[in-house]
């Protein structure tokens, strides 16, 4: 049996809506956040650097979503829900499973890390720390967000999902960053497309399983 160690309102998500599309059986292991909204101490007994998502299958233990949703899809999935290899299709696909972690996340946490950065020292420190936060969200953080916005928008345009005219484990991938990208970029723009997407992946039967299984998810109303 499946298990997946999820921590509430997280990235883990994903894993449960990909288990849901393979149709696999799964259990869970639920961990709640510390009031910092860190994971808690308990998450190091199942892997060293103590994050989530994290599962467990036939003595594996398996650590990042990019590695997870590869060795499920690898070991379950019979060629579904990723494009037949060698097409350009499968190319982008591969590209957008690992782009979510790789180019957006990282953008996205700064977003989050110096919005929270005047919270998080002395109080007669914070006017000098608003100043900083304000300016590197406005000069290097934004602007980039931006562009990552419009990009989406562009790829989504073409066939409504990221890896084409057909929805993919790239989609539930790029899931996280989209549904937090909303609540963390400023919309300058048309993001038609990305709107689109975002109603046809919550309208998915597995996207709303995961749901009912793992409980809270912060970003499902975005």
């Amino acid at each position: 049996m499946i298990t997946v160690h999820y921590l509430e309102n997280s990235r883990a998500h994903r894993i449960l809506w990909l288990l849901e599309e393979l149709g696999l059986e799964y259990d869970i292991k639920t961990y709640k956040r510390a009031p910092d909204m860190r994971a808690p101490a308990s998450l190091k007994s199942i892997h060293p650097l103590g994050k989530s998502p994290v599962v467990e299958d036939n003595g594996r233990v398996i650590a990042e979503s990019g590695a997870i949703i590869e060795y499920l899809i690898d070991t379950y999935g019979h060629d579904t829900l990723r494009p037949a290899a060698g097409t350009p299709a499968r190319l982008q696909y591969t590209y957008w499973l690992h782009y979510a972690e790789g180019s957006a996340m990282p953008l996205l946490l700064l977003k989050l890390l110096f919005g929270q950065l005047p919270r998080q020292i002395p109080f007669f420190l914070r006017p000098v720390a608003s100043l900083i936060s304000t300016g590197v969200q406005t000069k290097l953080v934004d602007p980039q967000l931006a562009d990552h916005l419009a990009f989406w928008n562009d790829t989504l345009s073409v066939g409504g999902w990221f890896a084409g005219e057909a929805f993919s484990a790239a989609d539930i991938a790029m899931s996280f960053p989209v549904e937090a990208g909303m609540t963390r970029i400023k919309v300058t723009s048309d993001i038609t497309a990305v709107r689109r997407y975002m109603d046809a992946i919550r309208a998915r039967p597995g996207y709303q399983k995961a749901l009912t299984r793992g409980g809270a998810y912060l970003y499902a109303d975005s």
